[in-house]
């Protein structure tokens, strides 16, 4: 029987190993890892944890995360078990004792009769065969650049800049307004395509005072800041001149503020849609490494956005993914090389457990290929879904950024009695409804073990 073969043993990997093996599939993990180090890990184990040992909320009725939590619960999805069975106290969070939990997943992983493990480094992407790449942010030079050369982007390793992500129902309309910059384009979706927020001069320099005195995250001795063409931090274009943000992104031409229409604006903040519901809009050229915490204090004071609810802060990391919205089709085949998937993080999902999702949802994928039982993509309603049609054509492909599960990622929902959005009971909706196609989809997708 046609063999899967997986390069990379961390969430992704080994959650696809799992779901491919059960299905009756015979795959082979490839990890580089004790023989090939990387400056984060510490064991060879397989599904070893690096940044910290939290899966984040697990409350599957008010949260994105915790709903993802239980899809891959109903999966039988070997990341969830081996977190829950050890668990620590954290309140409303799923934290977890990593080294027994690394543990517990490779000796599952490798007491599978139809599992193997190779420790050995896949320098190339291999020309045949059936496999997934799941190496995540730390891929291996050769094997990035083998990426790079087939996917045609110029460097996929770098300290990545990002920006923050808005929750769009959290802006104030009162002091924020829908205008493109001279009004540019040819239909009026075009012409409407920012959102614009208004300062005077004393905000301005408020805020450049407080961006300025801001605790700001430092790279680490023998780091290099190599950031991303485009991506420069907000704060170092400060320190270039207090002027320099207000020629730069938040200049204030070609903009007409409708609720103050005789007030010329001192510099304008502008936020962009980020996927395709409009539920979600980024700060548009405010990439940042300041800290968490001063984020929200810093961006706060920006007119519209005081009560801003962010779907993701911004911040920054060495990291490496590809464009997938422009190169995987919807069941995360490569487009220029289909018998290659690629799960993980380095599709431009964000988190351990988005990380482990789309491993399985890659798993299933692949054992219905080789097995020759094609199954749907999941649903968007559902958290899976929202996060694969996000990273394979949801998202905008010019600023696409890595990004953790949200209920912006997911269709809105709509009060059946009222026809209205109910912000009281909305998640409580998104998870009803999600759960439901949810069961559906396992339903639907079950397949006839070889």
């Amino acid at each position: 029987m046609t063999q899967l073969n997986i390069i990379g043993g961390g969430m992704a990997g080994s959650e696809a190993a799992w779901q491919a093996a059960h299905l009756g599939v015979k795959v082979t993990i490839h990890e580089m890892r004790p023989k090939v180090e990387t400056f984060a890990h510490r064991t060879g184990n397989l599904g070893e944890m690096v940044c910290s040992n939290s899966f984040r909320s697990d409350d599957d009725e008010q949260n994105a995360v915790g709903l993802l939590h239980w899809e891959m619960r109903q999966a039988n999805g070997l990341i969830m078990t081996s977190a829950d069975a050890h668990a620590l106290p954290a309140g409303g969070a799923l934290a977890v004792d990593r080294d027994p939990f690394a543990e517990t997943v490779t000796a599952r992983l490798k007491a599978h009769p139809n599992i193997t493990v190779s420790y050995d480094e896949i320098t190339a992407l291999p020309e045949d065969g059936h496999w997934i790449i799941a190496t995540g942010p730390l891929t291996s030079g050769d094997l990035a650049a083998s990426i790079a050369a087939e996917t045609g982007q110029d460097a996929l390793a770098f300290f990545d800049a990002i920006a923050p992500i808005i929750y769009f129902d959290s802006i104030n309309m009162e002091k924020a307004w829908f205008q493109s910059r001279y009004d540019k384009g040819e239909t009026e979706e075009d012409r409407t395509a920012y959102l614009n927020c208004p300062m005077d001069r004393d905000t301005y320099e408020a805020f450049i005072d407080a961006l300025l005195a801001a605790e700001k995250t430092e790279f680490k001795p023998g780091e290099t800041a190599g950031y991303f063409d485009g991506c420069l931090p907000i704060e170092v274009m400060a320190e270039r001149g207090r002027e320099t943000l207000r020629y730069g992104p938040m200049k204030p031409v070609g903009l007409t503020n409708p609720h103050q229409p005789d007030v010329k604006a001192h510099a304008i903040v502008q936020l962009r849609r980020d996927n395709a519901l409009g539920t979600l809009f980024n700060i548009v050229g405010f990439q940042t490494k300041m800290k968490y915490g001063a984020q929200k204090e810093v961006l706060r004071m920006i007119p519209g956005l005081e009560e801003a609810e962010f779907a993701r802060l911004g911040g920054i990391h060495r990291n490496t993914f590809i464009n997938s919205p422009t190169l995987l089709d919807d069941q995360m085949r490569l487009k220029s090389k289909p018998h290659l998937r690629f799960a993980g993080q380095i599709t431009g999902v964000e988190g351990y457990v988005e990380s482990a999702a789309m491993g399985l949802l890659a798993g299933r994928f692949a054992a219905a290929e080789i097995l020759g039982q094609p199954i749907d993509t999941p649903a968007p309603e559902t958290a899976m879904g929202a996060l694969i049609t996000h990273i394979t054509g949801g998202a905008e492909a010019k600023t696409f950024q890595p990004m953790n599960v949200n209920f912006g990622l997911f269709p809105p929902v709509v009060d059946a009695k009222t026809g209205r959005r109910n912000r009281a009971t909305r998640y409580k909706m998104y998870t009803d409804r999600a759960k439901a196609a949810w069961t559906a989809w396992l339903d639907h997708a079950r397949l006839d073990a070889a």
